[in-house]
C-alpha cells in the first residue's frame, strides 16, 4: 500500500513538472508573437464591437472620406480639438486644445504642433460686422462660432496646410478614460495650486507615481502660469496616455474606453480606418511622438488678452509640417522639433 501511494505521489509530481515545462515552452514560443496574438484576439473578440461603437462617433466633415486601405503608408494630418462644453450648457463650448498632428504610419511617428487657444487669428467664415471681411479673434472661439468646420478652415488658413481629418474630444470624458486605464504618469515635481477665485480651486500633489483622471484634468486645464505652459502640459499628457494605451494589457479595455467616450468623441475618420490603423500600430515599433508649440507674446487689444504669434515660430511650424507630410521624406531627413533651429535662423 505504501509503495503504491509513493508511486502515485511521484506520478503526480511528474505530471505537475510536465505541465509546468509545457507552459514554459508555450510562453517561450508565444512571446515573440505576442503582438500577432494580441491582434488575433482583437479581431476575434473586439473588432466588431469597437466598429459599432465608433459608428456613434463618426461625423463626416462635408463629403465622407474615401474608403480606407488596410495598410497605411502615406503621411496624413489630423486636427485634434479638445473642447470644454459641459452637458448642462446650451452653448457649443470652445476648443481649449488645438493640435495639428501629422501621422507617419510607416515609421510609427507622430508630430504634434500645438497652437495656444488664445492665439490671435483670422476666424475663417465668421463675419462679425457683416462687412465681408473675416473677423479676427482668439483661435478658441472658432469652435464656438462654427464647431469643427470653422476650426478646420481657420487652422488651414493659419498654417497654410490642409487638414485631412479631425477628431474632437470633450474634456468631460478625460477623467473617466484616465481612471479606466489605471491613471497616468505625469512629471509633476512640485505641488500645482490653483488659487484663481474665478476658477475651480485645487491642488495637485507633486512627486506621485501615478495621477488620477481628476488630477490629470486639472493638470491639462491649469493656466495660471501661462497659456503656452498649459499647451506643453497637454502635449505631455497626450504622450503619457499614448504610452499607457499602447501596452498590450490595455487591449481588453478598448471597448470600455470607446463606450466612455460615447458622444464626447467625434471624428470623420471611418471606423474601419481607425481599426486598421490601430492593428498596424500594434505590429510595428512603439510610436514616437514629437511635439512643438507655436509660441507668441501676450498682448492686449481693446482691453482683451491675446497671444500674438511669433512669425519665426509660425514659419518653423510650417516647415516642420511640410517635411513630415512629404511622403519622400526619409527617417534620416525627418525634422526633429528644435527651438535652437529657430534661433539660428534669426541670427543668420
Amino acid at each position: 500500500m505504501r509503495s503504491r501511494s509513493r508511486k502515485k505521489h511521484r506520478n503526480k509530481r511528474k505530471g505537475l513538472l510536465i505541465t509546468f515545462l509545457t507552459l514554459v515552452v508555450l510562453v517561450a514560443i508565444a512571446y515573440p508573437f505576442r503582438q500577432q496574438i494580441a491582434i488575433a484576439a482583437f479581431d476575434l473578440f473586439l473588432s466588431g464591437t469597437i466598429e459599432d461603437q465608433l459608428e456613434r462617433s463618426y461625423k463626416p466633415n462635408g463629403e465622407a472620406n474615401a474608403e480606407p486601405v488596410v495598410y497605411q503608408e502615406k503621411p496624413f494630418s489630423v486636427l485634434l480639438l479638445g473642447t470644454d462644453a459641459r452637458p448642462y450648457e446650451k452653448t457649443r463650448g470652445r476648443s481649449d486644445t488645438v493640435i495639428y498632428s501629422v501621422v507617419r504610419p510607416k515609421e510609427s511617428k507622430v508630430l504634434l504642433v500645438s497652437i495656444p487657444r488664445d492665439t490671435y487669428v483670422q476666424i475663417v467664415g465668421h463675419d462679425a460686422d457683416k462687412d465681408g471681411e473675416d473677423d479676427y479673434d482668439k483661435l478658441t472661439h472658432a469652435f464656438a462660432f462654427g464647431e469643427e468646420e470653422m476650426s478646420i478652415n481657420t487652422v488651414e488658413n493659419f498654417l497654410e496646410k490642409d487638414v485631412n481629418y479631425y477628431a474632437t474630444v470633450n474634456f468631460t470624458a478625460i477623467q473617466q478614460v484616465v481612471d479606466a486605464i489605471g491613471g497616468v504618469e505625469l512629471p509633476i515635481e512640485e505641488d500645482i495650486v490653483n488659487k484663481n477665485p474665478e476658477h475651480i480651486q485645487f491642488t495637485i500633489e507633486g512627486g506621485k507615481p501615478v495621477y488620477s483622471g481628476q488630477e490629470a484634468l486639472y493638470y491639462i486645464r491649469y493656466r495660471e502660469d501661462s497659456d503656452f505652459n498649459r499647451t506643453k502640459r497637454q502635449q505631455i499628457f497626450l504622450n503619457s496616455v499614448a504610452n499607457k494605451m499602447l501596452n498590450i494589457n490595455q487591449i481588453s479595455n478598448i471597448p470600455k474606453l470607446f463606450d466612455i467616450m460615447g458622444d464626447n468623441f467625434q471624428t470623420d475618420m471611418q471606423p474601419s480606418f481607425i481599426i486598421d490603423l490601430a492593428k498596424q500600430v500594434l505590429t510595428q515599433s512603439k510610436p514616437e511622438i514629437s511635439s512643438f508649440t507655436v509660441m507668441g507674446e501676450g498682448v492686449r487689444k481693446n482691453g482683451i488678452f491675446y497671444d500674438e504669434v511669433d512669425e519665426e515660430y509660425l514659419d518653423y511650424a510650417k516647415e516642420l509640417i511640410n517635411n513630415w507630410l512629404d511622403p519622400n521624406t526619409t527617417s534620416a531627413t525627418l525634422m526633429k522639433p528644435n527651438t535652437d533651429d529657430i534661433t539660428s535662423k534669426v541670427t543668420e
